[in-house]
């Protein structure tokens, strides 16, 4: 399995954790599809998504909105991609329509036969057990209208991860007081840095942290 979670950031903060992606497609001409979090603003994701990997020589980009409707025909394309990435964004509303369009089983799939899967901020909480990391802290939180109940996420790794974080006392405190429940441990990851995921390896990239039962420890400061 191949996994990149990326906390957010600029191209540049960016740069080393796209070029570990690309790098593990294992191939000259990559073919990359975005999967957004929303079809609202879809098309400005995606010329982002082009420049943020073109300067690696990519020239195939796909992109694919789960809340709008879609063709057998099409899923089939999109899951012949060498590396999917999944976007930022609302992580209830992005979750709620993976799962309503059957995304896990086709990402499984792609997972097995030795795609790339990416997933920034929203996208990456989805590839974890479940959203809980979306919820809080109280001032800096996804909100929830449609008040799902089952949180329950992708299931592609035994830790959650909480992006944008900031080493601060109110992020901490909060973080600590959720980790005191949590049986997995939570690793929180600055803009620019992130989680490399290749097969049982863990790796970390940029400012990262570990908060288990109650206790902070710092990672790497490592910043690509």
């Amino acid at each position: 399995m191949k996994l990149v979670l990326y906390s957010g950031g600029t191209e540049e903060e960016n740069y080393f954790l796209n070029q570990r992606a690309i790098d593990l497609t294992k191939s000259k001409s990559p073919k990359l599809t975005l999967i957004p979090s929303s079809s609202f603003d879809a098309e400005d994701d995606f010329k982002f998504f082009v420049n943020e990997f073109s300067p690696f020589g990519v020239q195939r980009f796909m992109h694919f909105c789960v809340d709008t409707p879609f063709t057998k025909t099409l899923i089939n394309e999109v899951f012949k991609s060498d590396l999917i990435f999944l976007g930022g964004g609302n992580t209830f509303y992005f979750l709620k329509h993976l799962k309503k369009a059957g995304m896990f089983e086709h990402i499984n799939k792609f997972l097995k036969r030795g795609g790339v899967l990416c997933g920034l901020s929203a996208g990456a909480i989805v590839l974890t057990p479940h959203v809980h990391t979306a919820s809080f802290p109280h001032f800096d939180r996804d909100e929830n209208p449609w008040d799902m109940k089952n949180l329950s996420a992708m299931r592609l790794v035994n830790f959650e991860f909480f992006p944008h974080y900031k080493n601060s006392k109110r992020y901490d405190a909060e973080l600590i007081h959720h980790s005191k429940n949590s049986k997995i441990p939570l690793y929180a990851c600055a803009d620019g840095g992130g989680i490399i995921v290749e097969d049982d390896q863990i790796a970390f990239c940029g400012k990262s942290y570990q908060f288990y039962q109650g206790k902070k420890l710092t990672i790497s400061s490592y910043l690509g």
